[in-house]
Order: C-alpha cells, then structure tokens, then sequence
C-alpha cells in the first residue's frame, strides 16, 4: 500500500472507532490535508501567550432626539373646540378628528404653511359650515395662497355669521382680483353700514381706489383716497396714514403725475424708509435725498392762534 492509501485507511478506522455516520466517514477519507494527523480536540493544547479579547462597554453617542426639546402640543382655545364639537354631527371619534384637523391647521397658518392650512380648514369648514372661527380660518389661509374664489366664500360667510366687518376689504381684494368690479363697491358700502375701525376703513378705500385704477378712472381712484384725508401731511402718522400715503403715490405715478407721486413717496420714506417699496420707487422717479421729520413740538400750539395767523 502506498502512503497516501495508508492514510486514508487510518483515517477510515478512526472515523469508525468515533461512530460518525456514512457521510462524516466519507469525508474524513476524502479529505487531503496538508498538517499533522487527526487528533481529538483533548489533546489539543493551547499555545503560551495566547491573547484573549475582552469586550469593553461602549457608551452610545446622544441622539438628536434626545438634545432636542420636546414639541409642545398646540391646542385650540376651549371655547372654539366646544363650538366645533357641539355643530359636528357623527361620532365621538369623528368630532375629536375634526378638533385636531383644526388644531393642525391653526398650527399650520402661525407657521405660514399656507397651503397645509387651506387643506385641513376646507375639510373642517365642510363638516361644520357654521361655525366662524373655522370660516375665519379657512378664509385666510386660501387669501394667503391666491386662491380667491374659496377665501371670499369664506371670509363672506365669516362676517354672515358674526356681523364683524373686519375681513370685508380682503372679501372686495377678492373681487376685483376676480375681476367683478361691479361687486367691489356694493361691497365697500356694505363695509360703511357696519362702521368699522379707521384701518378697516382705510383698507377698504384703498381697494376700492385700486379697482377704480384698474379700469383707468385714475381721477376717481385719486378723488377716493383725497376724501379719505391721504393728503393730510402728519408728522406722526400711524399704519394706516403710510398705507394711505403710498397708495396715493401708487395712483399719481400711474396717472402720470410724478411731481405728485414723488411727494407721496417722500413722505412714506420720510416716515419709513423700509416701508414697502416706497425708496426704491422714490430712487426711480429721480427724487433727491427726503429731509427727516421735524421734531414734535413740545408746546401745543392753539387752533385759534393758526387760524387767525392765516387769515391774516
């Protein structure tokens, strides 16, 4: 027998002698090896100086979960969610979607996501159609976005609903946007009717002054605003007086009177040099550098005393 076939016999007797089944006995006289013979794992010994790994406990770095501040919750003042609770017809489950779908959508507008707003109040206002803070709601998100047949509808309904006319000139903004300038002034006496607040009546003057530009009656649009005292030179003006200032500029460079509209303009950067686009405007019309406000005296000056100064 050659070396080779001595082998493999010893490894046959040694597979049976080990009980292992036919396939294990196969292998074993099968296999060519390269190293020493087979030995039991007893009689294996373990070299000096062997290295053995120890595992270390690591610490996880923090999450940015974990740094970040937990969400506060937003939650809708009690009295709105009782209302929207009380119009809803379904279940219990139903009615409390409906409060958060609000709740998501107030959330939504306060951070200008305009369009997630619009989306979440529309499915609010259809379930429950009469209730003015969701109408209210639902209006501005979609006069936010353009959309301005859904935020008259809206903002119509909300001053149905509760008689306040503060959202009316947005309503008429709607209308001439929509090109129904024909409704525009109905709406605008409407706004008249309910006496609003001096801004909202400005707001109003200033859209309705603007429908009239829009189909090139300049001198009327001009007239509307004259009327609403723009042309009164305040050296303290408040929000609506600036409002009223560039709307008038706005109307004089569009009628082609730049002497007029570069005093409006004037007065706007005089007031509030960041105020729109009045510098910018102000810089094309050619107008040299606008002198500061004078400083408010200090001693009130009599009524009397000016009018008898002028006549004279």
């Amino acid at each position: 027998m050659t070396p080779e076939e001595r082998q493999r016999q010893s490894d046959a007797q040694y597979a049976q002698s080990k009980r292992w089944g036919g396939v294990a006995r196969k292998g074993a006289i099968n296999i060519r090896s390269t190293g020493g013979p087979m030995v039991e794992k007893k009689d294996v010994t373990m070299p000096p100086h062997v290295e053995q790994w120890v595992e270390k406990a690591t610490t996880r770095p923090k999450t940015r979960e974990a740094d970040q501040k937990p969400r506060i919750r937003y939650s809708l003042p009690t009295d709105i969610a009782a209302e929207v609770r009380k119009a809803f017809v379904g279940t219990a489950y139903q009615r409390e979607k409906m409060v958060a779908f609000l709740a998501r959508a107030a959330e939504a507008y306060d951070r200008n996501r305009f369009e997630e707003a619009l989306r979440l109040g529309r499915t609010v206002a259809d379930a429950v159609p009469g209730v003015a803070p969701v109408r209210e709601l639902t209006g501005l998100a979609a006069y936010r976005v353009e959309r301005w047949p859904v935020a008259k509808t809206n903002l119509r309904a909300y001053f149905d609903l509760t008689g306040d006319p503060q959202h009316l000139p947005l309503v008429m903004d709607c209308e001439r946007a929509g090109r129904r300038y024909r409704a525009v002034p109905k709406t605008f006496a409407l706004l008249e009717e309910h006496e609003p607040s001096p801004e909202v009546l400005a707001e109003g003057r200033i859209v309705l002054a603007a429908t009239l530009a829009d189909q090139h009656e300049y001198a009327q649009a001009i007239d509307v605003l004259v009327k609403a005292g723009a042309l009164k030179n305040l050296r303290n003006p408040s929000y609506r007086h600036v409002r009223l200032w560039y709307a008038l500029g706005d109307l004089y460079d569009r009628a082609g009177d730049q002497s007029a509209a570069r005093e409006m303009f004037a007065r706007v950067v005089r007031a509030d040099p960041d105020a729109y686009d009045a510098a910018r405007r102000l810089g094309d019309i050619g107008a040299v550098a606008v002198a500061k406000n004078r400083k408010k005296r200090t001693v009130p000056v009599s009524k009397k005393n000016v009018t008898a100064t002028t006549r004279k």
